[in-house]
């Protein structure tokens, strides 16, 4: 499954829950590689409450986001989600975000890449507010949004850079140092989701 994010799509804007959760992917991928079916993964998720979360309606939605999130990896990429390092993971699972959600794509290409090719060592919440700005022009969705949503998405975004080791805590472009690996995997696309890191690497 493949997640149009084009310019004449609207966003999808429902990544305020969890951050990277390269931890509930792991618990998750296993239940599909044995059924292969993205229902009966969520119901079991959520009846057996797999995730632990400390409520129902929480596991619910981790258990959704989560799902959301690995339904947009190939089923060879779930079938090695636990096979890989941790760093890793938390490199597919950002890649997982980039594809499930345009703007996140977007900005991760646009921005977060972009500054580290041109040798800006820094990213800053403006720098997300200034890329979101740009992008409402096209997407009327991006206007409506309350400011307190768009803080959680942006606040999002940037933990899942901390947690995937893309980005310090102070705000510093950490460089992805990709496994050949996954850059293999992320290559069988056109174009490479290599795009998605801050690296040389050809994208």
């Amino acid at each position: 499954m493949i997640v149009d994010s084009s310019s004449d799509s609207r966003y999808a804007l429902s990544f305020s829950t969890g951050a990277l959760l390269a931890r509930e992917a792991a618990l998750l991928a296993p239940i599909f590689v044995e059924c292969l079916n993205w229902e009966k993964v969520r119901d079991r998720a959520v009846e057996d409450n797999l995730l632990q979360a400390r409520t129902h309606r929480t596991g619910v939605r981790l258990v959704r986001e989560t799902v959301k999130r690995l339904s947009v990896l190939t089923r060879r990429e779930v079938e090695l989600l636990n096979e890989l390092t941790a760093p890793e993971r938390g490199h597919l699972m950002w890649v997982a975000a980039c594809r499930r959600y345009g703007l996140i794509g977007e900005f991760a290409e646009d921005v977060v890449r972009e500054r580290f090719l041109v040798l800006s060592a820094t990213l800053q919440y403006e720098d997300f507010d200034s890329f979101v700005r740009s992008k409402a022009l096209w997407h009327d969705e991006l206007t409506t949004i309350k400011d307190s949503t768009m803080q959680k998405l942006r606040s999002n975004v940037f933990k899942m850079l901390v947690e995937a080791e893309l980005l310090s805590a102070s705000g510093h472009i950490i460089p992805a140092v990709l496994s050949e690996r996954l850059i293999a995997l992320l290559s069988e696309r056109a174009p490479s989701d290599v795009r998605f890191f801050p690296t040389r690497s050809a994208a």
